[in-house]
């Protein structure tokens, strides 16, 4: 019986698989070849949690030490990362949407055993990506400038930050590719792939971003740029790995020549659950764009305190949220296999854990915020923003762990619907008018944003818990 697992399990396990802690670690950092819908829960759950968690930890680091090495530049500088990627997340929206849909369809076919089909909707998955990212990618760098007025930006950011916009804005179509290809490989359950392929990116974006921000020896001295730049070469590199690990033929599919071609109707339900997946982050996403907007009006170093607390509430959430796509994974591949009860105990499994991880990050958070920030930024203005923000945001992690697993486990199951409209009500009609009231009509400025941001996760928690328990979600066709 493996360690993961407080109750025996007739699911038999391979003669001389020795079922210890480092063994299932082992595995999970390889890469599991193991049936997914047939291994027991708790082991199924690490194989996957695992890796998928190590690479949210990855993209957590960047997040922090993309902000730290900016940060030397100025909060002008913190600001121009913060609106752009403010910007940036109608783009994430898509991507994510998009990949919503690709693992949602993917899972399904791996649990049906039909891994054919899983392959032929990889492809579908591909070329949607390249189809809306191309056009965002040139329309991104041309506008760049007018979108960052649009935003708020200083005069600093209109004439210098514009720079590192462009470049950003300009690699979107990297940005789709990279999400949905790593959204295959999850569905498919090959998370050590999807987790090698973020390390390489990031690992290269954390090593060459200080090298042309501050023009570290034999590298040009490119400023807040260059932080662009390292970001676009480090994520350019991951597709192209990704790209050769799907074609490479010792994953749990290979795409071969056979199936480098466009299927309207796969492509047409991808499309069907992405739709609603797109909306669903975009929903989310554009509700911290607006909220920037609420922000910058107090100035930049509002802006620079807004973006470090949320760039160290990322660090913390990335990883529950590689959790929460291990649980939808398993509800994808479980509901394939027509076994819906034990998808429901992956989900429940997975909350508990995330739960635990957030509270005791919470009670950190809460307790050494002023030590945490100023590392970041010696400025006593921003800090005292990130501050608040920081210990506001995190006081509600717990109920954030929650969410996180119950939508995701939804989109996994092919119900993408259900959390954009809870996504609809808690963000849009919930958080925006009360972070807007707060701010300003009653005074307490970005702090008055901080608390809408805090209730509205916790509200978005607490429906989709009572949503998910009624069960519909068992009953989805994709």
């Amino acid at each position: 019986m493996s360690w993961m697992d407080a109750a025996p399990s007739s699911t038999p396990i391979a003669p001389g698989a020795p079922s210890t802690l480092w063994a299932d670690l082992k595995e999970a950092l390889r890469g599991s070849h193991r049936d997914l819908t047939e291994a027991p829960l708790g082991r199924a759950i690490f194989v996957l949690a695992v890796p998928m968690v190590l690479e949210m930890v990855m993209e957590s680091v960047f997040a922090v030490t993309d902000v730290f090495f900016v940060g030397r530049l100025g909060p002008d500088a913190i600001a121009t990362v913060g609106l752009t990627e403010s910007m940036e997340t109608v783009v994430y929206a898509l991507a994510f949407g998009l990949s919503i849909g690709a693992m949602s369809v993917v899972a399904r076919r791996i649990g049906e055993k039909d891994p054919e089909a899983a392959a032929r909707s990889a492809v579908q998955a591909i070329a949607l990506g390249l189809l809306f990212g191309l056009p965002l990618s040139i329309a991104g760098a041309i506008f760049a400038p007018k979108l960052l007025a649009l935003m708020g930006g200083s005069p600093w950011v209109l004439s210098e930050g514009v720079k590192f916009t462009r470049v950003m804005l300009g690699a979107n179509f990297v940005v789709c590719l990279l999400f949905l290809i790593n959204a295959v490989f999850r569905g498919t359950g090959d998370a050590a792939i999807a987790m090698r392929v973020l390390w390489l990116a990031n690992g290269i974006n954390i090593v060459l971003g200080p090298c042309l921000v501050f023009g570290v020896g034999p590298f040009p001295r490119m400023g807040v740029m260059g932080a662009a730049v390292a970001t676009c070469i480090g994520r350019s590199t991951g597709v192209l790995y990704q790209l050769y690990r799907l074609t490479r033929g010792d994953g749990r599919i290979t795409v071969r020549r056979r199936h480098l071609k466009l299927e309207p109707k796969t492509m047409a339900t991808v499309l069907r659950l992405s739709g609603s997946g797109t909306i669903q982050t975009l929903v989310g996403m554009t509700s911290w764009v607006l909220l920037v907007r609420v922000i910058s009006q107090f100035g930049s170093q509002a802006v620079a305190g807004y973006t470090i607390a949320i760039r160290l509430v990322i660090f913390a959430l990335l990883p529950t949220f590689g959790l929460a796509n291990a649980a939808a994974t398993l509800v994808g591949q479980n509901l394939g296999a027509k076994r819906p009860e034990r998808a429901e105990q992956a989900v429940w499994k997975s909350g508990h854990v995330g739960g635990m991880f957030l509270a005791a990050i919470s009670v950190v958070f809460i307790a050494f915020a002023p030590t945490i920030v100023s590392a970041f930024t010696p400025d006593p203005v921003v800090a005292d923003v990130a501050v608040h923000g920081l210990r506001i945001i995190s006081a509600g992690f717990v109920f954030y762990a929650y969410g996180m697993v119950f939508t995701q486990s939804l989109n996994g199951a092919g119900a993408t619907w259900t959390p954009t409209i809870l996504n609809g009500i808690c963000f849009w009609l919930f958080e925006l008018p009360l972070a807007w009231v707060l701010a300003d009509p009653v005074g307490l400025g970005p702090t008055g944003a901080f608390i809408a941001c805090l209730a509205a996760f916790s509200l978005l928690a607490v429906a989709s818990g009572w949503v998910f328990r009624r069960g519909a979600w068992k009953h989805v066709v994709v």
